[in-house]
């Protein structure tokens, strides 16, 4: 099992710092420290927490970047990195992005978002929860939701019966946290409701592949994360609330 993380996204809402960097190397430690900690960092930190020894990155906008810090990162982390290029990704949503590792999610992958600060023990609580299910989702269940997050509704077997930011918060069981345990022999299956998705409609989530394979009769499980703090970073007062996160952990 690998890592992988989505990092090709732009963050156009993050800007000024993402007129220069992708989402995923916005600084999230102190502002004016020398090399600060990114959202990077820190997902990479938990891999290597967790014992793996490889991660994939999928890389686009401001690609350059990741390519720069490409060696540091491995020293840094004892990771080997392989970064795949979305030549789609100033164009389409994550959809396809997902969709560019597919060879890799052959070998199985942690899954996380490029987006998202959250403590190793979501890694853990995955890891520990393998063989449940091809396709585990990290669950927030303590959260008071609203309209922007994405969204989970369980089914009576206890898996995804429904995933959107489409919905009644009040409805929901809980809302995904951008971390997914996927094991390799789910690859082509995810692969092609991928593929469904974005040729459905470019602007889609990768979660909508998620709802494609439930619509088609496969089981997609959660896991419950605990009481714990994260946040999804998508503007600048997230960033604030990721900068407090993340120096706890």
């Amino acid at each position: 099992m690998i890592g992988l993380v989505l990092a090709a996204g732009a963050g156009r809402r993050l800007r000024p710092y993402t007129d220069t960097l992708p989402k995923a190397l916005v600084p999230v430690g102190p502002e004016g420290e020398a090399e600060a900690t990114t959202v990077l960092d820190l997902t990479l930190g938990n891999f290597a927490e967790v014992g793996l020894t490889e991660v994939a990155i999928v890389v686009g906008y401001r690609k350059e970047a990741v390519y720069e810090r490409k060696a540091a990162l491995e020293e840094k982390y004892g990771l080997k990195l392989t970064l795949i290029d979305n030549d789609k990704a100033e164009e389409w949503n994550n959809a396809y992005s997902l969709w560019c590792a597919r060879d890799v999610i052959k070998q199985g992958v942690i899954l996380a978002n490029g987006d998202t600060v959250h403590p190793v023990s979501v890694e853990k609580t995955l890891l520990a929860a393998r063989g449940k299910g091809r396709i585990i989702l990290a669950l927030d269940t303590v959260k008071q939701l609203a309209d922007e997050e994405m969204k989970v509704v369980t089914g009576e077997n206890g898996g995804v019966a429904k995933i959107t930011k489409l919905m009644d918060p009040a409805s929901a069981t809980g809302e995904y946290i951008g971390v997914t345990l996927i094991e390799g022999e789910a690859a082509a299956d995810l692969a092609d409701a991928l593929k469904t998705t974005f040729e459905r409609d470019p602007d889609l989530y990768y979660e909508d592949g998620y709802q494609e394979l439930v619509n088609r009769g496969h089981v997609v499980d959660v896991e419950p994360i605990g009481d714990v703090r994260w946040v999804e970073i998508d503007n600048h007062e997230d960033l604030a609330k990721g900068r407090e996160i993340a120096c706890q952990y």
